[in-house]
């Protein structure tokens, strides 16, 4: 007897429907797994026969073939589990199969019959939404994280014997009940309470610098030596940076829930990532990849913060494997046989010493880097990477009287008023175009709303002859002259506004050639 189960996996970002086929006929005892599986899909053979033992259901003696269709994509995992043994108990006829065909069944089963989460349900529950599936049978801990997705039916199961007596119409299930909207604002709080920009002594001219690349999305790099505060300042960048819209908290869940970094607990998460991988990581961690291509820190920084502290100390081909994707917003990763695309807007922040000792034009400490130590250190980073750094920030040592100076300072809840004031303007203005901060901006859109008067532009033209900037400076340069003029809420950019923007891009000048 032959029955068909509605399941689905994940591949890169996006689900996909596989149609789990289950014939079984008379003859010698065999369990065979056909449609490209891996190994922890072969190995389901072995959980789903005892699973089915163990649930005080027959597993019949007989010839049991599966089949995962379409047979020309790689299955893997053990998201099939679940459908596999439901499949095999309806074309036994221990499950009317009447009722199958209405749900879309993911699961991975224990060895007594217990039903595991598993990854990826969030894609999966946006793609059955998208195609019309009304009803999921979902682990009970995935069951929130798919119930998010409006108007699904998902019902959550905890055991093989609990779903074939729901779908024999034995038991009621209650669909789990999730309010989106509702849900991303109970759960919604600070966490980076525990940090604040009050906490940060002196450094007025860094901390101004990071409210405009938080107002406008821009990426940013530090240099100063040990101990000035450039840490303690990207730390707290997420604590001024404008609260997640739904789509935008719904867009992170899908990674976290592909890589398996979702909290049981956390169904939807709702604050901006803050990524801060150690200096040995590699192309593949920073990037993405593998056998079977997973996201990296890029992709999970999306719509938050990547933060790399002691840039020159990373490899320099990770380093150059960021210049895509700072471009793109994505990155593309190739295999032989498939290629995946994961999201990556992300802001980058990168700190780093002015030369391996760290004191290197310090007015306390004398630097002892010989000048091909100093290059040397310094080349890791390219001139192509640095002009894709829209703000280059120098964070000079604080003297102890700033550092012991007790006055009131400007706090985190303030400067997020500003930036959220800031994305406003720029949500309204970009409102018909596919981007959402001026960092996002294409050539054609610099060119439609970053207008020059004469005085600006004969300003911007000297300061590219006098500091060599590059055509990408340019536009860099005008994109962040863009974002002050919207943080004082400017129609069109003024001197001003250019001339700060332009201080922002002379750092590596002045200081990247020894």
């Amino acid at each position: 007897m032959l029955s068909k189960i509605n399941s689905a996996t994940v591949f890169g970002v996006e689900a996909y429907i596989v149609e789990v086929e289950v014939d079984v006929r008379p003859g010698l005892p065999l369990f065979n797994i056909v449609g490209l599986p891996d190994t922890a899909v072969q190995e389901s053979r072995e959980r789903v026969r005892s699973a089915i033992k163990n649930s005080e259901l027959e597993f019949p003696a007989q010839r049991i073939t599966v089949n995962l269709a379409p047979a020309d994509i790689k299955k893997e995992g053990p998201v099939f589990d679940l459908p596999i043994a439901l499949g095999i108990l309806a074309a036994s006829g221990q499950l009317k199969s009447d009722l199958l065909a209405e749900y879309l069944i993911i699961g991975e089963l224990s060895l007594d019959g217990s039903i595991k989460p598993v990854n990826g349900v969030l894609p999966i529950a946006l793609m059955a939404n998208k195609l019309g599936k009304k009803r999921l049978l979902v682990p009970q801990v995935n069951a929130k994280e798919a119930g998010i997705i409006e108007p699904l039916e998902v019902f959550p199961v905890t055991s093989l014997y609990q779903v074939v007596e729901f779908l024999n119409k034995k038991i009621a299930l209650n669909p789990v009940m999730v309010d989106s909207q509702e849900l991303f604002h109970k759960i919604y709080k600070d966490s980076y309470d525990q940090v604040d920009f009050s906490e940060v002594k002196g450094q007025e001219h860094a901390k101004r610098a990071l409210e405009v690349a938080a107002a406008g999305g821009h990426n940013v790099i530090m240099i100063g030596p040990p101990g000035s505060g450039k840490t303690m300042l990207a730390r707290r960048l997420p604590t001024i940076l404008p609260s997640l819209t739904l789509e935008e908290a719904i867009e992170i869940t899908k990674l976290y829930s592909i890589a398996n970094l979702l909290p049981a607990d956390t169904p939807l998460i709702t604050e901006r990532p803050f990524r801060a991988p150690h200096h040995t990581i590699s192309n593949v961690g920073l990037i993405g990849g593998g056998k079977t291509p997973k996201p990296g820190e890029i992709s999970l920084s999306h719509n938050g913060v990547l933060f790399l502290d002691e840039l020159p100390e990373f490899s320099r081909s990770a380093l150059e494997s960021l210049r895509q994707p700072l471009e793109d917003g994505m990155v593309t990763i190739s295999r032989s046989l498939n290629s995946v695309t994961y999201t990556a807007s992300f802001m980058l922040v990168a700190s780093l010493n002015p030369c391996p000792c760290g004191f290197l034009g310090d007015p306390v400490k004398t630097c002892t880097c010989s000048s091909s130590q100093i290059i040397k250190y310094r080349s890791k980073i390219s001139g192509p990477l640095l002009d894709r750094i829209d703000i280059h920030i120098e964070v000079p040592r604080i003297n102890s009287k700033e550092v012991m100076e007790r006055k009131t300072v400007e706090n985190s809840a303030t400067i997020r008023e500003r930036v959220e004031s800031a994305r406003l303007i720029q949500r309204e203005r970009f409102s018909s175009e596919k981007i959402f901060c001026n960092a996002q901006m294409s050539k054609k859109q610099i060119e439609k709303y970053c207008f020059l008067d004469q005085n600006s532009k004969n300003l911007l033209y000297k300061a590219m002859d006098k500091l060599n900037l590059s055509n990408r400076a340019y536009d860099r340069i005008l994109k962040v002259a863009r974002t002050i003029a919207d943080l004082e809420e400017a129609e069109d950019i003024k001197v001003s506004h250019l001339s700060e923007a332009i201080q922002y891009r002379s750092l590596d000048r002045k200081l990247w050639f020894y």
